[in-house]
């Protein structure tokens, strides 16, 4: 599906009936990345996939991209779709945003679960790392920056045994435009360091994170969990940064007991 927001087409999936989650998917892949949530999760929730600014089916404009603008669209959306408050999950860069957007709309959270993503800004090596990959992207196009994230994204047990995976995420990698993958590190370098604001997040928080994880290792996710009131920690064994595509059973469990927990009757 696609609607206009923002002055953009941003394509969605909409599946299933219930408590609304939202999944908010990692750089620089698309709303694919969710099938298997999707699949396993929309016959009890109802389940909405985002093609966030730039990616998949929505539109790349050439210009400036923040994650503000990214939560901003991810809320207009809502709007268009008349969702109040949902369950928001987001993946690294989708993190990142969810912290954007629980600044701007803390209201419309529910619940909020991030996974294998931080809460910290970028360093200088960091900032500078992705000025040189907007540069390889710019130089060489999306095939070389699948060359340079697919052994920060999947474990080495999978990008030896499962090349059905690998090809998966290259794919994903492979779609997206140049003007895009700048915009969004341009995006990622420039966002705020969020760890004064984990303290004033008050919605139940589940946080996830693949043991093997490199990219957001498992220390990442443990600040975060000391540092937001009464959050939880799940840490998925032979797992790395693309947690729920590697062990999506194991995901996709956690993200249902904490749906589950929040759909309860109160009274």
């Amino acid at each position: 599906m696609q609607t206009q927001v923002n002055g953009i087409t941003i394509a969605y999936n909409d599946h299933g009936v219930g408590l609304p989650i939202v999944f908010l998917h990692a750089f620089p892949l698309n709303r694919s990345m969710w099938a298997q949530q999707e699949a396993a999760l929309s016959s009890q929730f109802r389940v909405i996939t985002i093609d966030l600014r730039g990616h998949g089916e929505s539109d790349a404009p050439l210009w400036r991209y923040t994650l503000e603008q990214s939560a901003d669209d991810v809320c207009a959306l809502l709007d268009r779709l008349a969702i109040q408050q949902a369950i928001f999950t987001g993946l690294s860069m989708g993190g990142y945003i969810l912290f954007a957007f629980y600044r701007k709309y803390a209201a419309r959270v529910k619940g909020l679960i991030l996974a294998d993503t931080k809460a910290q800004a970028d360093t200088v090596e960091g900032k500078d790392g992705r000025f040189q990959m907007a540069q390889t992207a710019y130089k060489k196009g999306p095939s070389a920056i699948a060359d340079l994230m697919i052994p920060k994204l999947l474990s080495s047990q999978s990008i030896k045994t499962r090349p059905d995976l690998v090809q998966r995420v290259r794919a994903m990698i492979e779609s997206n435009q140049i003007s895009e993958i700048a915009g969004d590190l341009m995006a990622m370098a420039e966002r705020p360091d969020s760890v004064p604001l984990l303290s004033q997040i008050t919605c139940p928080t589940q946080i996830i994170v693949g043991e093997l994880d490199q990219a957001t290792p498992p220390s990442d996710a443990k600040l975060m969990a000391d540092h937001i009131p009464n959050a939880h920690l799940a840490i998925i064994p032979s797992a790395a940064h693309l947690a729920n595509l590697e062990q999506p059973e194991a995901f996709n469990d956690i993200v249902v007991t904490f749906a589950q927990e929040l759909n309860m009757p109160t009274d």
